[in-house]
């Protein structure tokens, strides 16, 4: 078997509540949980996540820094304090990873000093900074007639516009450790398997999830998208990965509790059967 921890990450149960996902990672038996910091208060708040930590008896691998759109105001308004914070709330929680996404091209104080904010962090911390591969804001047109579900399904590429410095794909700056994340490659219409190779032995952390290439990050349960889900988990047990592997799916569409769990497990199952390692002959 591979011994590669697979952690669920709390904004998987949106939108419950953070305690929620630490209850749903216990009794669906993931390894440990991938904070996200951002709107919800008690995610942001690193004691009360320590405590969650330890009553669910479930390690917090790794944490989300505050870099999404809905969070620019989470931990203050300077997103260079505001990852170091999250280095921090790593180190205190006993992660040795944090995930962030490259600047916003409008945070250019940000983006000029990224790439030595992020080498000066894991020079002074245990924590890697894995940076992680993003997508372009695309703007589609509905045709006559035609609902927004069925455009989501469409993934007309559309006119597609990058909201990040320098680029949506982190290996174009070099970084020391990279997040690959599978939506994100569906949504980009990217090759994840030679965006993984790109990265290379700098490969540290695995959002493990899917999409169809629509135009909107759908974050799906594995197996249910285009993306080589399966294939990026083989290849990980297969080279001796040493980081961790994170189902960050989206359930809001579960309509009962019974719903989501089986969502997150089945989402579970599917990581640990893709990351088993076949015995030697």
């Amino acid at each position: 078997m591979s011994g590669i921890a697979v952690g669920l990450s709390t904004a998987s149960v949106h939108p419950e509540k953070l305690e929620d996902a630490f209850r749903y990672a216990a009794e669906v038996g993931y390894d440990g949980v991938e904070l996200m910091v951002w709107h919800e208060t008690a995610s942001q708040d690193i004691a009360n996540v320590a405590g969650l930590s330890m009553r669910y008896d479930m390690p917090v691998l790794s944490v989300h820094a505050p870099c999404l759109l809905i969070s620019q105001r989470v931990w203050g308004s300077d997103p260079l304090v505001k990852l170091g914070r999250a280095v921090t709330a790593a180190e205190d929680l006993g992660a040795d990873t944090v995930v962030v996404h490259p600047p916003f091209r409008w945070q250019r104080r940000y983006a000029e000093n990224f790439v030595d904010l992020v080498s000066e962090l894991e020079d002074g911390s245990n924590v890697a900074v894995a940076v992680e591969n993003m997508f372009p804001l695309r703007f589609d047109v509905l045709r006559r007639g035609e609902s927004v579900e069925r455009l989501k399904r469409r993934g007309n590429p559309g006119t597609a516009v990058s909201a990040f410095a320098p680029s949506i794909d982190p290996t174009d700056v070099g970084y020391t450790n990279y997040t690959l994340d599978l939506s994100h490659t569906a949504t980009a219409g990217v090759d994840a398997l030679a965006l993984m190779d790109r990265m290379g032995e700098g490969l540290r952390h695995l959002h493990l999830t899917d999409g169809l290439g629509a135009a909107v990050d759908e974050h799906l349960v594995p197996g249910h998208g285009t993306q080589p889900a399966a294939e990026v988990c083989r290849r990980l047990a297969a080279s001796g990965f040493d980081g961790h592997v994170i189902l960050e799916i989206a359930t809001g569409s579960a309509k009962t509790t019974g719903e989501r769990r089986a969502m997150l497990t089945e989402a579970l199952e599917f990581a640990r059967e893709h990351l088993r390692v076949a015995p030697a002959a």
